[in-house]
């Protein structure tokens, strides 16, 4: 026998001898480990991103009135 199915067993034994108020704290107990673990493992997904992926969209939005100012920069260098 596993250790996961003698835990199952045991769980199961346990919960027979609860009142049923106390087996729905159980349930919700279970239920909010459920949750926290898919919130560690949304945050275990997420990735360090650049200052420039972060703001990508906002990169040229500003009108300074002198033209696109990269481009300049690519006239002077060449």
């Amino acid at each position: 026998m596993t250790l996961a199915t003698t835990h199952q067993q045991t769980i199961l034994e346990k919960l027979q001898t609860l009142n049923p108020q106390q087996q729905q704290q159980v349930i919700e107990f279970i239920e909010f480990l459920q949750l926290k673990a898919d919130k560690t493992a949304i945050h275990e997904e997420e990735r360090e991103i650049s200052a420039l992926e972060s703001a990508g969209d906002l990169v040229g939005c500003l009108d300074s009135g002198k033209g696109d100012l990269s481009l300049k920069k690519r006239e002077r260098g060449s």
